[in-house]
C-alpha cells in the first residue's frame, strides 16, 4: 500500500520548486503571494537537502512575500499583493520579478494575473505563475516557471538560428548538483559548435532568455521534468524539442551527442570527431586507476535510489561504464503509469547488456524488501550468497540502508545533507570521472 503515501519526501511542494527556480535565474527575484512561513520552510529544507545551498539575493529567508493572514483569507489578498509588489519593485534590485502563488491565495481565488498586468502596463518587468503547493512537487513548480517564461517573457522569433539551442531538465536545488550538471551538458553541446542558453548558469543572462525563441531546438535532459514547458514552447514559438535521459559518463554522453546531432542535422564527421576526442581524454585520465581497481577488487554490487533523472542515469553509468552490478534501482517519485513505462523502457536495453531491475517506491523503508525479493541474503543470512561487496548510491536517507547492508554509500540525489556542493557535477565525460572519484573515495576513505 506504500503507493498511497509518501514517507520522508525527497522534494518540496510546487511553490518551493518554483521559488528555487526563480532564485536561480540570473537577475530574477521571486515574489511569493502566500501565507507566512512558506519561504522559511523552503530555505531550511534546501539547506538540509541541497548540499548546504540556500538561495542567494532575495532567495530563501530574504524572499519578498505578501505573508497573507486571516484578513486576506476573508476579504481577498489582491490589494495586499499589490502593496507587496510595489514595495519590492522600489526596494529590490532585480531585472525580472516573478509572482508565485501559494495554496491559500489559489483556494480563495485571488486574481494575480490582473495584479501582474497592472504593473506590467506601467513598464515593470514582471510576470506571474500559479504555483500553489497542491499542484505538485518541486519538479512541477520548476516546469510551471519555465512555462511562464515562454508564455510571457520570451520574445517570438520567426527566424531560427540553426546552431542555437535551449537547455533544461535539471531543476535547480531539487538536483543538488544542478550547477555542475548544467555546465557539463553545456560543455558537450558547445563542443558540437552550438550556442547554448541554459537559463540558470553563471554564463546565462535574462537577455539570453528573452531571445530563447530564436533557438532551433529545445533540449530537455530528462524523460519527465520540463516536458510541459517544452510542449508549450513548441506550440507558441515553433521550437521542436528533444527529451533525453541525463547523460552521465562516456556511453550515455556519446548517445546524447548522437541524438542531438541527428535532431539538428549536424554532420556525422563533426559529432564523431567530438566523441573520439572526449573518449580519448576520458580513458587516458582513467587509465592510471586501473591497477588499483584490479588489485583492490573495487567492483561492487549496487543499489541505486533516486528521482526520475538520477535513478536511470546512475544505473546506466554503473552498469555500462564502471562495470558495477546494479542489482536494484528504485525511483522514489510518485509517477503515473505512462511515466513509469517510459522510465522502464529507457532501462530495457543497457549498452552492457546488463538486465536492470527497476522498482517504483515512495516509501524508502521498503527498499530493503525489494532487494530481498531478488537477493534473499540481503539480510545477512548465513545460508545464501552474501550481498557483498556492496554499495548504495542514493540520498542521505539511504545511509541507514547502507549501514544495514555493510555497504559503502554516496549521496547524489536529493536530499544531500552530508556533503557541501558548490559547482560539482556528474554529467558528460568529465562528470563520469568525477563520479568515479567520489564512489571509489567513499570505499577507501577509511584506509
Amino acid at each position: 500500500m506504500s503507493e498511497h503515501f509518501i514517507e520522508r519526501s525527497r522534494y518540496l511542494c510546487a511553490l518551493g520548486g518554483a521559488a528555487a527556480t526563480v532564485t536561480a535565474i540570473p537577475g530574477a527575484i521571486p515574489i511569493l503571494h502566500s501565507a507566512s512561513g512558506c519561504a522559511g520552510n523552503f530555505a531550511w529544507t534546501q539547506n538540509g537537502g541541497s548540499g548546504l545551498q540556500v538561495g542567494g539575493y532575495c532567495g530563501a529567508l530574504t524572499t519578498p512575500s505578501s505573508n497573507i493572514q486571516e484578513h486576506e483569507v476573508v476579504f481577498g489578498g489582491d490589494e495586499r499583493l499589490r502593496e507587496q509588489v510595489a514595495s519590492t519593485l522600489k526596494v529590490m534590485d532585480g531585472e525580472l520579478f516573478v509572482v508565485l502563488t501559494g495554496c491559500v491565495p489559489e483556494i480563495i481565488g485571488d486574481d494575480i494575473k490582473s495584479v501582474v498586468a497592472g504593473f506590467s502596463s506601467q513598464g515593470a518587468a514582471i510576470i506571474g505563475a500559479e504555483t500553489g503547493g497542491f499542484r505538485g512537487n518541486s519538479y512541477w513548480g520548476y516546469d510551471l516557471v519555465l512555462q511562464a517564461l515562454f508564455r510571457d517573457f520570451v520574445e517570438k522569433a520567426p527566424e531560427k538560428e540553426q546552431l542555437k539551442v535551449n537547455l533544461w531538465g535539471i531543476a535547480p536545488y531539487a538536483d543538488p548538483f544542478w550547477r555542475g550538471n548544467l555546465e557539463g551538458v553545456r560543455h558537450l553541446l558547445e563542443r558540437l559548435g552550438l550556442a547554448v542558453n541554459s537559463f540558470f548558469t553563471t554564463g546565462d543572462s535574462l537577455d539570453g532568455i528573452r531571445l530563447a525563441g530564436s533557438a532551433a531546438l529545445n533540449i530537455v535532459v530528462s524523460e519527465l521534468y520540463g516536458l510541459g514547458a517544452a510542449t508549450l514552447a513548441q506550440e507558441r514559438h515553433g521550437i521542436p524539442f528533444l527529451s533525453h535521459p541525463l547523460p552521465i559518463g562516456p556511453t550515455a554522453s556519446e548517445a546524447f551527442l548522437l541524438a542531438v546531432a541527428g535532431k539538428l542535422g549536424l554532420s556525422e564527421e563533426r559529432v564523431n570527431a567530438v566523441i573520439a576526442r572526449e573518449k580519448e581524454e576520458y580513458f587516458k585520465l582513467l587509465e592510471p586507476l586501473t591497477d588499483c581497481w584490479n588489485d583492490l577488487d573495487l567492483q561492487r554490487y549496487a543499489v541505486v535510489v533516486g528521482d526520475a533523472n538520477y535513478a536511470g542515469a546512475l544505473t546506466r553509468f554503473l552498469a555500462d561504464d564502471l562495470g558495477w552490478l546494479p542489482e536494484l534501482t528504485v525511483c522514489t517519485d510518485p509517477l503515473g503509469e505512462d511515466e513509469r513505462r517510459r522510465l522502464t523502457e529507457g532501462l530495457a536495453n543497457l549498452a552492457s547488456g546488463y538486465e536492470a531491475n527497476l522498482r517504483f517506491e515512495t516509501d524508502a523503508s521498503q527498499v530493503i524488501h525489494h532487494l530481498r525479493q531478488k537477493w534473499p541474503a540481503a539480510d545477512g543470512s548465513t545460508y545464501h550468497n552474501a550481498f557483498s561487496p556492496a554499495f548504495v548510491v542514493g540520498s542521505s536517507l539511504e545511509r541507514e540502508l547502507a549501514q544495514s547492508l555493510g555497504a559503502g554509500h554516496l549521496s547524489v540525489s536529493f536530499p544531500v545533507a552530508n556533503r557541501a556542493i558548490i559547482d560539482r557535477g556528474y554529467t558528460g565525460f568529465r562528470g563520469g570521472l568525477r563520479l568515479t572519484e567520489d564512489l571509489i573515495s567513499a570505499i577507501i576513505v577509511g584506509r
